[in-house]
């Protein structure tokens, strides 16, 4: 940081270098990207001192920004912000990407135009894209609210358009068929020893009762179901748990799975993609024994939340059990929001009676 004072002459009285009101030089004092300064302005106006020093700052900050600084810049922040590993994965990949088409710009050469090119060697669906594109407008958001260009070039850049199809949960049918499948799982692959069984059962009731995701359900610490049943999900802002009760029979599955460990469907040790991997495969085993060809491990979320929804609960409280926004919740339940406010018509149409 960069300061001015007076460097006071032998003749003069005065020796703080906070004096400001004699007419020795001044001089600027401090640090610049770690280096000690200490350099004369050739003026005795303060005023005049001030004026320059301001300049000096305004010269520096006006540096062009390269496309490669800055998107580096623009991951580390993702990192101190401690976004999900599979959202940095995703970040690092578009790094990589506009650094590779962009790294030697400056970031003010870069056109909507340039990006448009980019855009044309992505052999991606409408709907990856999308997102693409959409963590694209996040790294130049970020430019601009760094100051170091005026406008956003990929909001020029239209989107494609993606037919939204509804997020499905599993029907009480297909939900009893798959049940039937996780007790002859053993049936299905005889070298599969029992206690698989038993940790593939208790981790598909766990997601369809919590609405966790795979990922989050596979890394289960024990420690955070308490000693009511009730699941920890994270911190609110408020400051405040957020927690959903389990019922018994996943409590009483989680027990069976128990085998000593502080996990109950991980070792703690490898990387945690590697058994999330695994336990997805055995999941889409049973999804095709239970004749359920589109079955997914997300939809045991969705079947949570649709099923809440149904039942009377607000957008606002399904958004706080999952960890999402209002606005994301009505968007890929809208749906069953729908019926959801059909019933509340009814219930009102009867009070006119």
């Amino acid at each position: 940081m960069l300061r001015l004072a007076r460097r006071h002459l032998k003749t003069c009285p005065h020796r703080s270098l906070a004096y400001r009101r004699c007419r020795c030089p001044v001089w600027i004092f401090g640090t610049r990207e770690g280096r000690r300064v200490r350099k004369s302005l050739e003026t005795t106006s303060w005023e005049r001192g001030e004026e320059l020093l301001l300049k000096l700052i305004s010269d520096e900050r006006s540096v062009p920004m390269s496309v490669a600084n800055a998107a580096a810049r623009w991951f580390a922040d993702a990192e101190a912000r401690k976004l999900r590993p599979e959202s940095l994965k995703k970040y690092g990949q578009t790094r990589d990407e506009i650094t590779r088409h962009f790294g030697k710009l400056q970031l003010k050469a870069v056109t909507a135009d340039d990006l448009r090119r980019m855009r044309e060697e992505w052999d991606l669906s409408p709907l990856t894209t999308r997102k693409r594109l959409e963590i694209v407008r996040s790294f130049f958001n970020f430019c601009v609210a760094s100051n170091w260009i005026a406008i956003n070039p990929a909001r020029a850049i239209k989107p494609p358009v993606v037919k939204q199809t509804p997020t499905l949960p599993f029907t009480d049918a297909e939900w009893r068929d798959i049940l039937i499948g996780l007790d002859g799982y053993c049936d299905l692959h005889p070298t599969v020893p029992e206690k698989t069984r038993k940790q593939l059962r208790a981790l598909m009731l766990l997601m369809r009762h919590s609405g966790l995701r795979i990922s989050d359900a596979v890394g289960l610490k024990k420690g955070r179901i308490d000693t009511q049943g009730r699941l920890f999900l994270y911190q609110a802002k408020t400051g405040q748990p957020v927690m959903v009760p389990l019922p018994k029979t996943v409590l009483d599955a989680l027990n069976e799975a128990d085998y000593g460990t502080s996990y109950y469907f991980w070792n703690g040790s490898s990387d945690l993609r590697t058994p999330v991997t695994i336990w997805q495969k055995r999941m889409k085993a049973i999804f095709r024994f239970a004749k359920v060809p589109d079955g997914h491990s997300h939809r045991l979320r969705d079947t949570f939340a649709v099923d809440l929804l149904n039942r009377g609960a607000s957008v606002e409280d399904v958004a706080m059990l999952l960890g999402n926004t209002p606005m994301i919740v009505q968007k890929h339940y809208s749906p069953w929001v729908r019926s959801r406010q059909q019933k509340l018509e009814e219930f009102v149409k009867r009070t006119w009676a």
